[in-house]
């Protein structure tokens, strides 16, 4: 049973010093984790790894990812300090960097990658949490576009100086900066003030008076959700299709382009993150004013046409044109995703744990991407491959039309 709620009845005005401090941690965070990226294995190429041990790495990380997303979302429940939290990722993201950069070894990177894997249970979703606690439910739409917009211009320009770094210096160089980016990261998590972080609104329970835990559903009770079990299938469908789309557009430009593919995979992956930085506030507006639905149809709309164009184009500066739709998902994706499931769990002290349940569904989806359509293409050719895709993107937009029904709260007003 989800416990009734009036919505953020503890008023509390965040200080502009908090907000600037949101504001760096989600740029240096973003920037932090721009290094596991693929530069990973572009660090363990070079080291002279072999295929398979970078797979086994890579896969290790990503299930440590997956198994820490139900743990990670209790722990930012029942902790009053999600700044803590922030912190001790953050520090051991960066140690798992510089372990990597001293000793590029399969025991030293496999339990690096692990360590770093595990914050993703708590490290991304607390910044949520940390934004819900500060500006309340009514605000959360804007600020969580405000959020996207740091991060994707701290991952674009991060991303760039360790592409020169890596060009100039070492790969082993990279991950000296994303180590050094703790130091910033740490001077910005300090600077957002614990007293403006409402407990109760943290964890999606407004009514808190701050004595003692805040009142909390059944856990049980998300399973009984209909509509967060709806847009966890929604997420798990979106990036079942999501995940392999750009790895397999980059493999067919590979075979086709040799060389030059290096360059226009590039732009594949800076250009939406700019369209995501440039939308990213737009986007949270929008949500206040028409509502989430609406958006939510868009964006899995734009990863169907995507596919669908990918199949039928073959010119790579056509591609790079169509890649901008990858902007249009992330960019309402990344805004709406917090943002949905803290209306589904407003008053149910399970904003967190519910975090971590889609989170882990959406993990799922992504982990069986590539090796699902990845059979379809090394069978069927790149144009089937592509099509199949586009039916799965084309049952989400289906799945939320028929099931998914708007979540924005009718007592918050539109923003004029």
């Amino acid at each position: 049973m989800a416990i009734t709620a009036t919505p953020d009845t503890i008023d509390l005005s965040p200080s502009g010093t908090s907000l600037s401090g949101l504001d760096g941690v989600n740029f240096f965070l973003a920037g932090m984790q721009a290094g596991f990226g693929p530069f990973v294995a572009v660090l363990l190429a070079d080291e002279k790894w072999t295929q398979q041990n970078i797979g086994f790495v890579l896969s290790a990380g990503a299930v440590a990812g997956l198994l820490s997303q139900l743990p990670g979302g209790e722990l930012l429940d029942i902790t009053r300090s999600k700044r803590f939290l922030v912190a001790l990722g953050a520090i051991v993201v960066a140690v798992s960097a510089l372990a990597m950069a001293l000793w590029p070894t399969l025991p030293v990177v496999s339990a690096a990658l692990l360590l770093q894997g595990s914050t993703g249970g708590f490290l991304g979703p607390a910044v949520a949490a940390i934004s819900l606690g500060l500006v309340g439910h009514p605000a959360l739409a804007e600020r969580l576009g405000r959020n996207q917009r740091f991060a994707s211009a701290g991952a674009l320009a991060v991303t760039g100086l360790m592409g020169a770094v890596g060009y100039f210096l070492s790969y082993r160089a990279i991950f000296f900066v994303s180590a050094a980016l703790v130091f910033p990261l740490l001077v910005a998590t300090a600077r957002i003030r614990s007293t403006d972080i409402h407990f109760g609104r943290s964890c999606g329970q407004p009514v808190h008076d701050g004595s003692g835990p805040p009142e909390r559903a059944e856990r049980l009770s998300l399973t009984k959700n209909y509509k967060l079990l709806t847009f966890a299938g929604c997420l798990f469908l979106f990036q079942l299709a999501n995940a392999s789309m750009l790895p397999l557009a980059g493999e067919r430009l590979a075979y086709r382009s040799g060389t030059g593919a290096s360059f226009i995979i590039s732009a594949l992956i800076i250009l939406p993150q700019i369209v995501v930085a440039l939308s990213a506030p737009r986007v949270g507006q929008l949500a206040q004013n028409w509502g989430r639905r609406p958006l939510l149809l868009i964006g899995f709309s734009a990863l169907a046409l995507r596919a669908l164009l990918f199949a039928v184009v073959t010119n790579s500066d056509l591609l790079i044109g169509i890649q901008l739709l990858d902007g249009v998902s992330g960019s309402v994706l990344g805004v709406l995703t917090a943002l949905i499931i803290a209306d589904l769990t407003n008053g149910t002290g399970r904003f967190n744990l519910a975090q971590g349940f889609v989170g882990t569904l959406s993990g799922i989806g992504a982990s069986l991407s590539t090796t699902f359509f990845g059979l379809i293409f090394g069978s069927y050719g790149s144009m089937i491959g592509f099509l199949s895709i586009a039916g799965v993107a084309m049952s989400t937009v289906f799945l939320a039309w028929l099931l998914m029904p708007e979540t924005k709260p009718l007592s918050e007003k539109p923003n004029r």
